[in-house]
Protein backbone atom coordinates (compact mmCIF):
# COMPACT_ATOMS: atom_id res chain seq x y z
CA UNK A 1 0.00 0.00 0.00
CA UNK A 2 2.90 2.39 0.64
CA UNK A 3 3.56 2.44 -3.11
CA UNK A 4 0.03 3.68 -3.75
CA UNK A 5 0.41 6.43 -1.14
CA UNK A 6 3.65 7.47 -2.82
CA UNK A 7 1.88 7.48 -6.20
CA UNK A 8 -0.92 9.70 -4.85
CA UNK A 9 1.66 12.03 -3.31
CA UNK A 10 3.57 12.32 -6.59
CA UNK A 11 0.38 12.89 -8.59
CA UNK A 12 -0.63 15.74 -6.26
CA UNK A 13 2.80 17.35 -6.56
CA UNK A 14 2.68 16.97 -10.35
CA UNK A 15 -0.65 18.84 -10.26
CA UNK A 16 1.08 21.70 -8.36
CA UNK A 17 -0.82 20.92 -5.14
CA UNK A 18 1.32 21.62 -2.07
CA UNK A 19 1.24 18.31 -0.18
CA UNK A 20 2.50 17.01 3.17
CA UNK A 21 3.23 13.26 3.24
CA UNK A 22 2.91 11.64 6.64
CA UNK A 23 5.39 8.77 6.35
CA UNK A 24 7.17 8.88 9.72
CA UNK A 25 6.45 5.96 12.01
CA UNK A 26 5.42 6.73 15.57
CA UNK A 27 6.13 4.23 18.27
CA UNK A 28 3.38 2.80 20.47
CA UNK A 29 2.64 5.13 23.36
CA UNK A 30 3.94 8.25 21.60
CA UNK A 31 1.72 11.24 20.88
CA UNK A 32 1.24 12.69 17.42
CA UNK A 33 4.25 14.77 16.47
CA UNK A 34 3.76 18.57 16.61
CA UNK A 35 4.73 19.03 12.95
CA UNK A 36 2.06 16.51 11.93
CA UNK A 37 -0.61 18.25 13.99
CA UNK A 38 0.48 21.61 12.57
CA UNK A 39 0.36 20.26 9.01
CA UNK A 40 -3.19 18.98 9.50
CA UNK A 41 -4.39 22.25 11.04
CA UNK A 42 -2.69 24.40 8.40
CA UNK A 43 -4.00 22.37 5.45
CA UNK A 44 -7.36 22.49 3.69
CA UNK A 45 -7.78 18.80 2.97
CA UNK A 46 -6.67 15.33 4.03
CA UNK A 47 -6.61 12.17 1.92
CA UNK A 48 -6.94 9.15 4.22
CA UNK A 49 -5.88 5.80 2.77
CA UNK A 50 -7.78 3.16 4.75
CA UNK A 51 -6.30 -0.33 4.44
CA UNK A 52 -7.01 -3.57 6.32
CA UNK A 53 -4.23 -2.77 8.85
CA UNK A 54 -5.27 0.86 9.38
CA UNK A 55 -7.11 0.34 12.69
CA UNK A 56 -4.19 -1.62 14.14
CA UNK A 57 -2.27 1.64 14.46
CA UNK A 58 -3.14 3.80 17.48
CA UNK A 59 -1.27 6.61 15.76
CA UNK A 60 -3.46 6.37 12.63
CA UNK A 61 -6.62 6.37 14.74
CA UNK A 62 -5.50 9.44 16.72
CA UNK A 63 -4.70 11.17 13.44
CA UNK A 64 -8.15 10.30 12.08
CA UNK A 65 -9.82 11.83 15.16
CA UNK A 66 -7.87 15.09 14.67
CA UNK A 67 -8.68 15.25 10.94
CA UNK A 68 -12.41 14.78 11.54
CA UNK A 69 -12.36 17.45 14.25
CA UNK A 70 -11.00 19.81 11.60
CA UNK A 71 -13.81 18.79 9.26
CA UNK A 72 -16.48 19.53 11.88
CA UNK A 73 -15.15 22.96 12.81
CA UNK A 74 -14.09 24.39 9.45
CA UNK A 75 -14.50 24.08 5.71
CA UNK A 76 -12.08 21.15 5.67
CA UNK A 77 -12.20 18.58 2.89
CA UNK A 78 -11.70 14.92 3.83
CA UNK A 79 -11.35 12.28 1.11
CA UNK A 80 -11.18 8.65 2.25
CA UNK A 81 -9.61 6.06 -0.04
CA UNK A 82 -10.89 2.56 0.81
CA UNK A 83 -7.94 0.39 -0.16
CA UNK A 84 -9.31 -3.14 -0.61
CA UNK A 85 -11.69 -2.64 2.30
CA UNK A 86 -15.39 -1.79 2.38
CA UNK A 87 -16.89 1.25 4.14
CA UNK A 88 -19.16 -1.14 6.05
CA UNK A 89 -16.06 -2.78 7.58
CA UNK A 90 -15.35 0.54 9.30
CA UNK A 91 -18.88 1.54 10.31
CA UNK A 92 -19.77 -1.92 11.64
CA UNK A 93 -16.22 -2.62 12.82
CA UNK A 94 -16.11 -5.99 11.19
CA UNK A 95 -13.40 -7.96 9.40
CA UNK A 96 -9.86 -6.63 10.09
CA UNK A 97 -11.26 -3.45 11.67
CA UNK A 98 -13.27 -5.46 14.17
CA UNK A 99 -10.23 -7.58 15.00
CA UNK A 100 -8.04 -4.52 15.54
CA UNK A 101 -10.57 -2.78 17.79
CA UNK A 102 -10.97 -6.00 19.81
CA UNK A 103 -7.21 -6.08 20.42
CA UNK A 104 -7.25 -2.44 21.55
CA UNK A 105 -10.09 -3.28 23.92
CA UNK A 106 -8.17 -6.23 25.39
CA UNK A 107 -5.16 -4.00 26.09
CA UNK A 108 -7.43 -1.45 27.72
CA UNK A 109 -9.07 -4.03 29.98
CA UNK A 110 -5.77 -5.42 31.28
CA UNK A 111 -4.32 -1.97 31.99
CA UNK A 112 -3.67 -1.99 35.78
CA UNK A 113 -3.68 1.79 36.19
CA UNK A 114 -7.29 2.93 36.60
CA UNK A 115 -6.63 6.44 35.28
CA UNK A 116 -4.90 5.14 32.15
CA UNK A 117 -7.65 2.57 31.66
CA UNK A 118 -10.26 5.34 31.78
CA UNK A 119 -8.27 7.40 29.26
CA UNK A 120 -7.97 4.41 26.93
CA UNK A 121 -11.71 3.77 27.18
CA UNK A 122 -12.36 7.37 26.19
CA UNK A 123 -9.98 7.04 23.26
CA UNK A 124 -11.66 3.81 22.18
CA UNK A 125 -14.97 5.65 21.97
CA UNK A 126 -13.39 8.44 19.89
CA UNK A 127 -11.84 5.90 17.52
CA UNK A 128 -15.11 4.01 17.08
CA UNK A 129 -16.99 7.23 16.33
CA UNK A 130 -14.28 8.38 13.92
CA UNK A 131 -14.33 5.11 11.96
CA UNK A 132 -18.12 5.26 11.71
CA UNK A 133 -17.95 8.90 10.58
CA UNK A 134 -15.29 8.45 7.89
CA UNK A 135 -17.12 5.39 6.53
CA UNK A 136 -20.00 7.53 5.25
CA UNK A 137 -17.86 10.28 3.68
CA UNK A 138 -17.79 10.15 -0.11
CA UNK A 139 -14.45 8.81 -1.28
CA UNK A 140 -12.79 6.37 -3.66
CA UNK A 141 -12.78 2.57 -3.42
CA UNK A 142 -9.85 0.50 -4.70
CA UNK A 143 -11.44 -2.91 -5.10
CA UNK A 144 -10.37 -4.47 -8.37
CA UNK A 145 -10.08 -1.07 -10.08
CA UNK A 146 -6.90 0.15 -11.76
CA UNK A 147 -5.04 2.25 -9.23
CA UNK A 148 -3.92 4.78 -11.86
CA UNK A 149 -7.56 5.58 -12.63
CA UNK A 150 -8.34 6.00 -8.92
CA UNK A 151 -5.37 8.35 -8.47
CA UNK A 152 -6.48 10.47 -11.44
CA UNK A 153 -9.96 10.74 -9.92
CA UNK A 154 -8.50 11.75 -6.54
CA UNK A 155 -6.45 14.59 -8.04
CA UNK A 156 -9.40 15.77 -10.14
CA UNK A 157 -11.73 15.74 -7.13
CA UNK A 158 -9.25 17.64 -4.92
CA UNK A 159 -8.87 20.29 -7.64
CA UNK A 160 -12.63 20.59 -7.91
CA UNK A 161 -13.46 20.71 -4.20
CA UNK A 162 -10.68 23.15 -3.32
CA UNK A 163 -11.42 25.26 -6.42
CA UNK A 164 -7.74 25.14 -7.34
CA UNK A 165 -8.57 26.08 -10.92
CA UNK A 166 -8.77 29.68 -9.66
CA UNK A 167 -5.05 29.65 -8.97
CA UNK A 168 -4.27 28.52 -12.51
CA UNK A 169 -5.90 31.71 -13.76
CA UNK A 170 -3.64 34.10 -11.86
CA UNK A 171 -3.00 37.02 -14.25
CA UNK A 172 0.44 37.96 -15.53
CA UNK A 173 1.91 40.68 -13.31
CA UNK A 174 4.12 43.54 -14.47
CA UNK A 175 5.21 46.62 -12.55
CA UNK A 176 3.40 45.77 -9.31
CA UNK A 177 5.97 43.63 -7.51
CA UNK A 178 6.49 46.20 -4.74
CA UNK A 179 2.73 46.46 -4.18
CA UNK A 180 2.44 42.67 -4.03
CA UNK A 181 5.13 42.51 -1.33
CA UNK A 182 3.39 45.23 0.69
CA UNK A 183 -0.04 43.59 0.49
CA UNK A 184 1.34 40.10 1.15
CA UNK A 185 2.95 41.46 4.32
CA UNK A 186 -0.44 42.93 5.30
CA UNK A 187 -2.16 39.57 4.77
CA UNK A 188 0.39 37.69 6.86
CA UNK A 189 0.39 40.18 9.74
CA UNK A 190 -1.37 38.50 12.67
CA UNK A 191 0.17 40.64 15.41
CA UNK A 192 -3.21 41.96 16.55
CA UNK A 193 -6.78 40.67 16.95
CA UNK A 194 -8.07 44.07 15.76
CA UNK A 195 -9.89 44.10 12.43
CA UNK A 196 -7.37 45.05 9.72
CA UNK A 197 -8.40 46.76 6.48
CA UNK A 198 -6.23 47.67 3.50
CA UNK A 199 -7.43 50.28 1.00
CA UNK A 200 -5.84 50.23 -2.45
CA UNK A 201 -6.55 53.58 -4.08
CA UNK A 202 -5.63 55.45 -7.23
CA UNK A 203 -7.01 56.90 -10.44
CA UNK A 204 -9.45 54.89 -12.61
CA UNK A 205 -7.77 52.26 -14.79
CA UNK A 206 -4.48 52.31 -12.88
CA UNK A 207 -4.74 48.57 -12.12
CA UNK A 208 -6.40 48.38 -8.69
CA UNK A 209 -8.76 45.56 -9.66
CA UNK A 210 -5.99 43.74 -11.50
CA UNK A 211 -3.74 43.88 -8.44
CA UNK A 212 -6.50 42.87 -6.01
CA UNK A 213 -7.46 39.95 -8.26
CA UNK A 214 -3.84 38.79 -8.40
CA UNK A 215 -3.47 38.98 -4.62
CA UNK A 216 -6.79 37.21 -4.01
CA UNK A 217 -5.97 34.27 -6.27
CA UNK A 218 -2.52 34.00 -4.74
CA UNK A 219 -3.63 33.92 -1.10
CA UNK A 220 -7.30 32.93 -0.73
CA UNK A 221 -6.39 29.32 0.11
CA UNK A 222 -4.78 30.53 3.36
CA UNK A 223 -8.22 31.53 4.68
CA UNK A 224 -11.21 29.46 5.81
CA UNK A 225 -13.60 31.62 3.78
CA UNK A 226 -13.07 34.07 0.93
CA UNK A 227 -15.02 36.33 -1.40
CA UNK A 228 -14.15 38.75 -4.21
CA UNK A 229 -16.93 41.24 -5.01
CA UNK A 230 -15.89 42.92 -8.25
CA UNK A 231 -16.91 46.27 -9.77
CA UNK A 232 -19.25 47.34 -6.97
CA UNK A 233 -19.67 50.90 -8.31
CA UNK A 234 -21.03 49.69 -11.66
CA UNK A 235 -23.15 46.94 -10.12
CA UNK A 236 -24.75 49.38 -7.68
CA UNK A 237 -26.38 51.18 -10.60
CA UNK A 238 -28.65 48.16 -11.07
CA UNK A 239 -31.93 47.53 -9.14
CA UNK A 240 -31.54 45.63 -5.84
CA UNK A 241 -27.77 45.83 -6.27
CA UNK A 242 -26.82 45.86 -2.59
CA UNK A 243 -28.99 42.85 -1.81
CA UNK A 244 -27.55 40.97 -4.80
CA UNK A 245 -24.02 41.74 -3.60
CA UNK A 246 -24.93 40.55 -0.11
CA UNK A 247 -26.33 37.30 -1.48
CA UNK A 248 -23.14 36.69 -3.46
CA UNK A 249 -21.05 37.35 -0.35
CA UNK A 250 -23.19 35.03 1.78
CA UNK A 251 -22.95 32.31 -0.86
CA UNK A 252 -19.16 32.67 -0.98
CA UNK A 253 -18.54 32.54 2.76
CA UNK A 254 -21.29 30.04 3.65
CA UNK A 255 -21.15 27.95 0.46
CA UNK A 256 -24.93 27.88 0.13
CA UNK A 257 -27.61 29.90 -1.64
CA UNK A 258 -29.60 32.60 0.16
CA UNK A 259 -32.55 33.10 -2.19
CA UNK A 260 -35.00 33.52 0.69
CA UNK A 261 -33.39 36.75 1.97
CA UNK A 262 -35.11 39.87 0.68
CA UNK A 263 -34.07 42.45 3.24
CA UNK A 264 -30.72 44.29 3.31
CA UNK A 265 -30.70 44.61 7.12
CA UNK A 266 -31.36 40.89 7.61
CA UNK A 267 -28.59 40.05 5.15
CA UNK A 268 -26.16 42.41 6.92
CA UNK A 269 -26.90 40.70 10.24
CA UNK A 270 -26.15 37.27 8.76
CA UNK A 271 -22.94 38.56 7.15
CA UNK A 272 -21.77 39.99 10.48
CA UNK A 273 -22.24 36.64 12.23
CA UNK A 274 -20.38 34.71 9.53
CA UNK A 275 -17.48 37.19 9.45
CA UNK A 276 -17.09 36.79 13.21
CA UNK A 277 -17.11 33.00 12.93
CA UNK A 278 -14.41 32.28 10.34
CA UNK A 279 -11.03 33.57 9.21
CA UNK A 280 -12.04 35.35 6.01
CA UNK A 281 -10.38 37.15 3.11
CA UNK A 282 -12.83 39.69 1.68
CA UNK A 283 -12.07 41.89 -1.34
CA UNK A 284 -14.49 44.74 -2.07
CA UNK A 285 -13.57 46.11 -5.49
CA UNK A 286 -14.66 49.47 -6.89
CA UNK A 287 -16.28 50.93 -3.77
CA UNK A 288 -17.59 54.46 -4.35
CA UNK A 289 -19.74 55.06 -1.25
CA UNK A 290 -19.22 54.21 2.42
CA UNK A 291 -22.79 52.85 2.71
CA UNK A 292 -21.71 49.94 0.53
CA UNK A 293 -19.21 49.04 3.25
CA UNK A 294 -21.88 49.34 5.95
CA UNK A 295 -24.10 46.70 4.36
CA UNK A 296 -21.29 44.38 3.22
CA UNK A 297 -19.18 44.21 6.40
CA UNK A 298 -21.49 45.58 9.11
CA UNK A 299 -20.28 46.87 12.46
CA UNK A 300 -19.35 43.77 14.50
CA UNK A 301 -15.77 43.30 13.32
CA UNK A 302 -14.04 40.19 12.02
CA UNK A 303 -12.67 36.87 13.22
CA UNK A 304 -8.98 37.10 14.25
CA UNK A 305 -6.71 36.78 11.23
CA UNK A 306 -9.38 37.96 8.78
CA UNK A 307 -8.50 40.67 6.26
CA UNK A 308 -10.50 43.12 4.15
CA UNK A 309 -9.07 44.66 0.97
CA UNK A 310 -10.94 47.61 -0.56
CA UNK A 311 -10.21 49.17 -3.95
CA UNK A 312 -11.47 52.68 -4.59
CA UNK A 313 -10.68 56.03 -6.20
CA UNK A 314 -11.18 57.77 -2.84
CA UNK A 315 -9.26 56.38 0.16
CA UNK A 316 -11.22 58.58 2.59
CA UNK A 317 -14.40 56.52 2.04
CA UNK A 318 -13.17 53.60 4.12
CA UNK A 319 -12.99 55.41 7.46
CA UNK A 320 -16.47 56.89 6.99
CA UNK A 321 -18.15 53.49 7.36
CA UNK A 322 -19.80 52.56 10.67
CA UNK A 323 -17.21 49.93 11.51
CA UNK A 324 -14.84 52.79 12.42
CA UNK A 325 -17.30 54.02 15.07
CA UNK A 326 -16.47 51.04 17.28
CA UNK A 327 -14.72 51.66 20.59
CA UNK A 328 -11.68 49.93 19.10
CA UNK A 329 -11.71 50.95 15.41
CA UNK A 330 -10.11 48.79 12.72
CA UNK A 331 -6.46 49.12 11.87
CA UNK A 332 -6.41 50.84 8.48
CA UNK A 333 -3.60 50.81 5.92
CA UNK A 334 -3.75 52.86 2.70
CA UNK A 335 -1.80 51.85 -0.38
CA UNK A 336 -1.56 54.29 -3.29
CA UNK A 337 -1.18 52.54 -6.64
CA UNK A 338 0.78 54.63 -9.10
CA UNK A 339 1.55 54.32 -12.80
CA UNK A 340 4.23 52.24 -14.52
CA UNK A 341 7.68 53.50 -15.42
CA UNK A 342 8.90 53.34 -19.02
CA UNK A 343 10.54 49.93 -18.72
CA UNK A 344 7.47 48.41 -17.05
CA UNK A 345 5.20 50.00 -19.67
CA UNK A 346 7.26 48.46 -22.47
CA UNK A 347 7.07 45.05 -20.76
CA UNK A 348 3.29 45.34 -20.43
CA UNK A 349 2.90 46.37 -24.07
CA UNK A 350 5.17 43.53 -25.14
CA UNK A 351 3.20 40.98 -23.13
CA UNK A 352 -0.25 41.94 -24.42
CA UNK A 353 0.39 43.26 -27.94
CA UNK A 354 3.51 41.39 -29.02
CA UNK A 355 2.99 38.07 -27.20
CA UNK A 356 6.04 38.60 -25.02
CA UNK A 357 8.44 39.49 -27.84
CA UNK A 358 10.99 42.26 -27.37
CA UNK A 359 9.51 45.41 -29.01
CA UNK A 360 12.99 46.77 -29.74
CA UNK A 361 13.48 44.11 -32.42
CA UNK A 362 11.00 45.53 -34.93
CA UNK A 363 8.62 47.95 -33.23
CA UNK A 364 11.03 49.90 -30.99
CA UNK A 365 10.16 53.47 -32.00
CA UNK A 366 6.43 52.81 -32.29
CA UNK A 367 6.36 51.05 -28.92
CA UNK A 368 8.12 53.94 -27.19
CA UNK A 369 5.63 56.41 -28.70
CA UNK A 370 2.71 54.35 -27.42
CA UNK A 371 4.29 54.12 -23.95
CA UNK A 372 4.91 57.87 -23.87
CA UNK A 373 1.31 58.58 -24.87
CA UNK A 374 -0.04 56.31 -22.11
CA UNK A 375 2.09 58.05 -19.48
CA UNK A 376 2.47 54.95 -17.31
CA UNK A 377 -1.26 54.28 -17.29
CA UNK A 378 -1.99 50.57 -17.94
CA UNK A 379 -5.47 51.27 -19.35
CA UNK A 380 -5.68 54.22 -21.74
CA UNK A 381 -8.76 54.91 -23.90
Amino acid sequence: MSSQITSIYKALLDAAIDTFLDDDEIQIGEDLKPDLESAIKASRTSIIVLSKDYASSIWCLDELVLILEQRRTSKYVVMPVFYHVKPADLSKQQSSFGDAMARHKEKMEVEPNEKKRSQLAQKMKQWENALAEVAVIKGEEVNGRRETIVIERIVKEINKRLELNKRSKIPHLIGMESSVRTITSFLKDESSDTTHILTIWGMPGIGKTYLANYIFKLHYLAFERSSFLEDIERRCKQPNALLDLQKQLLKDIQNSAWKDINDVKVATSKIEKLLLRNKTLLVLDGVDHFEQLDVLIGTMGLHPGSKIIITTKDASLTEKCRLFEREVPPKHTKHLLQGLNQEESLQLLSWHALKGNDPSESYGNHARKVVKYCGGHPVTP
